[in-house]
């Protein structure tokens, strides 16, 4: 497996070269990984992360750091075609996802936009798409899932 750790400053550079040409969390986290993988630019994909942003649409619903690290895993481990199935680890993954950002990241407090930005601003956005991202890639290497490979990289069964 190749070594996928980051440079603290080389993420941070990445995480506000995207966030300084207007990306959102979720979307953001879906950027890195296609450039992590070496995927094409796929303009749909961003665009609709888009609507995780600022808590659902900007309804200070669920945090979209958190929102875009699920779809985050499901890109890697998620059903994605006919014949696919998902990786049997997939739920668990984004369930503990959610549950350390409650507990971890937002420690203990809410995990909703409006609430984060209410009590931190946006300043705290940036470490929480860092942390997420990190996080992610940690779940996806202890279940096997090398996040350097485009998905699927692991064996699907037919349907």
């Amino acid at each position: 497996m190749n070594d996928h750790n980051h440079d603290l400053d080389e993420l941070q550079m990445e995480l506000l070269s995207f966030e300084g040409r207007g990306y959102h969390c979720s979307q953001i986290l879906l950027l890195m990984a296609l450039r992590q993988t070496g995927g094409e630019r796929n303009d749909d994909l961003v665009r609709a992360m888009g609507g995780l942003s600022l808590g659902l649409g900007h309804s200070n619903g669920t945090c979209g750091a958190l929102l875009g690290g699920a779809c985050l895993l499901g890109y890697y481990a998620g059903k994605g075609a006919d014949g696919e199935t998902e990786h049997p680890a997939f739920r668990l993954m984004v369930r503990r996802l959610a549950e350390w950002f409650r507990d971890y990241a937002c420690a203990g407090e809410s995990t909703l936009c409006g609430d984060i930005l209410d009590k931190h601003g946006r300043g705290r956005c940036g470490a929480l798409v860092r942390s997420v991202w990190i996080k992610s890639m940690e779940l996806l290497m202890e279940n096997g899932i090398d996040p350097a490979d485009a998905p699927p990289a692991f064996d699907h069964s037919v349907i």
